[in-house]
């Protein structure tokens, strides 16, 4: 029997698989700037989760701050408001995420 966790880990690698060098570079990003204070240099993976909830959402972001909201909420989902901090904690990386994203999406 599959369990929501296992759900959430097989959609995690399917992103992961799809996107590959955009999940990875995204996971850095967050792990980098460490937005909750998880980041013990040798955890790499930590923040793996919220990359692969926030890739997705990127379809509908046009600007820095969108992709700020997103990450915002994401955190706020894996974490809950009190962890989570305050939105502005969130835009150093945000910013990084767009530039990621953006670089992404130009043709090759």
């Amino acid at each position: 029997m599959s369990t929501e966790r296992d759900s959430i880990k097989r959609e995690r690698e399917a992103i992961k698989s799809k996107y590959g060098e955009l999940f990875a570079a995204v996971s850095a990003a967050l792990f980098e700037d460490d937005p909750i204070g998880i980041n013990f240099e040798s955890n790499t993976d930590e923040y793996e989760p919220e990359a692969g909830t926030i890739i997705p959402r990127l379809h509908s972001a046009s600007s820095a701050q969108d992709v700020e909201t997103i990450v915002y909420e994401e955190f706020n989902r894996w974490f809950g408001p009190g962890d989570a901090g305050l939105k502005s904690e969130y835009e150093s990386v945000s910013r990084r995420i767009w530039e990621i994203w953006c670089a992404f999406q130009k043709p090759v």
